[in-house]
């Protein structure tokens, strides 16, 4: 059983970053032939062949198992709870296996959203295997993607285009998240606590070399494992979140840019405005003027 939707695109939906070229769901048998038929021009493929498509492919297994092959991966097992990415260009062949064959949804998109974060690496033909386990919540964001192309109401592309970009939020977050976990859940538990100290002591003398003290570990084995689960040093976190708290406190109180500065723990009112005018592009008093 197959149920599937080809969207059209405007040039002003283009413009938006992403666009929804196909949307569906496959439900293959132990004994059904696939490929199953019905697919749009270009879509079609046969196994030894397989294809290459004009646009980016997100497709999720919800049940069963498969096998993927591509010019970058010689072949890789699928199984339940597994997304798998097709890039434009990119060569591949994929089909079930077992005796249960399988159940995927799966979503085309194309754009230069999309096209960016391939060139940033955050996406690549060379890892399109995302293992994060059966979601709920993303086979809503599914049916959710293929009532509105049913529906195409206006301005339905824009809304889809946010559906693709939390299946991409999620699938890449979640992965990440697992494999932290796997290496050691008490690291991960360690950072929660760690982010919550220095969230709740904005306004103190806090230093990160304490935080490390409190959570039993040395400086540089805590800075580096804060930065591998965050992306950022822990004294830049600090130093990112207090700005953000000085934002609040210029537009809610009259406090000075000095009281604030001393306040956030800043090493002086010209080193505080240095800082926020990096990081916003705007000096504390031309906020406090707006």
């Amino acid at each position: 059983m197959q149920i599937s939707k080809y969207m059209l695109a405007n040039e002003r939906d283009a413009l938006w970053g992403l666009t929804v070229t196909t949307i569906g769901y496959e439900e293959i048998g132990p004994n059904d032939p696939y490929p199953t038929r019905g697919h749009a021009d270009g879509y079609y493929f046969e196994l030894q062949k397989g294809r290459v498509l004009p646009e980016y492919q997100l497709l999720y297994i919800i049940e069963g198992e498969g096998v993927f092959h591509s010019r970058n991966v010689k072949e890789a097992p699928l199984k339940e709870g597994d997304f798998f990415l097709l890039f434009p260009g990119e060569w591949h062949s994929y089909h079930p296996t077992g005796k249960q064959g399988w159940k995927k949804y799966w979503i085309g998109f194309k754009g230069q959203n999309i096209d960016d974060r391939v060139r940033a690496q955050f996406l690549s033909p060379t890892k399109p295997i995302y293992h994060v386990g059966y979601s709920a919540e993303i086979v809503a964001l599914y049916k959710q993607a293929y009532a509105a192309a049913l529906e195409e109401a206006a301005y339905s592309q824009q809304l889809m285009a946010g559906i693709v970009n939390h299946l991409i939020g999620m699938m890449y977050s979640l992965e990440r998240n697992i494999q932290l976990k796997s290496r050691n859940q008490t690291h991960v538990e360690m950072i929660s606590k760690a982010r919550l100290r220095i969230r709740e002591s904005l306004e103190s003398p806090l230093t990160i070399q304490q935080v490390a003290e409190e959570m039993g570990v040395s400086y540089s084995n805590f800075r580096k494992l804060f930065k591998e689960h965050t992306g950022l040093s822990p004294a830049t976190y600090q130093q990112d979140l207090r700005l953000q708290r000085a934002k609040e406190l210029l537009s809610t109180t009259d406090m000075s840019i000095k009281e604030i500065a001393y306040r956030l723990d800043f090493e002086s009112p010209d080193y505080f405005s240095a800082k926020f005018k990096l990081k916003t592009g705007r000096k504390p008093s031309e906020l406090r003027n707006q």
